[in-house]
């Protein structure tokens, strides 16, 4: 064990509806509680515990499952968009009977690798050891460092 243990183990940090950590807000961060290593001393708490940020994902309630089971199923009608709250696809997707079933079939790849998610920014409930998606990005300001050993 480290200096210390975030979050602490003995305290429940899970909300059991969202299945990420409680107090979860817009910005990604959550408030848990920790545990100093034994015979530590934090001078701001005067215990062994103190709070710290730590990065979380901010849920709205749009279940994972619920989206994609509505893209198979009802996709042809744009249901899993307005579902996802973008509605103007929706709308367009019920139109044209789901782009001719294309943008069915696209949008069950896209919400199955969670590319598409709800319109608020927020990310799906997920099982908490289900299959969560992590996004890494490459742009102009990501380079490779050069290792000693190359």
């Amino acid at each position: 064990m480290g200096q210390y243990l975030c979050p602490d183990p003995h305290m429940n940090h899970i909300d059991s509806k969202t299945q990420q950590l409680k107090g979860c807000t817009k910005e990604n961060k959550a408030l848990v509680w920790c545990l100093a290593a034994d015979g530590l001393m934090c001078t701001e708490t005067n215990s062994s515990r103190f709070s710290k940020e730590v990065p979380c994902k901010w849920t709205n309630g749009y279940s994972f499952e619920t989206a994609l089971l509505l893209s198979v199923f009802l996709g042809m009608f744009g249901i899993d968009r307005f579902y996802l709250g973008y509605p103007a696809i929706g709308l367009v997707k019920f139109c044209t009977l789901g782009f001719m079933f294309l943008g069915q079939l696209l949008d069950i790849i896209l919400i199955a690798t969670q590319t598409v998610g709800p319109a608020d920014g927020s990310a799906y409930v997920i099982p908490y050891y289900g299959a969560g998606v992590h996004v890494i990005s490459s742009d102009n300001w990501t380079y490779r460092v050069r290792q000693n050993d190359w």
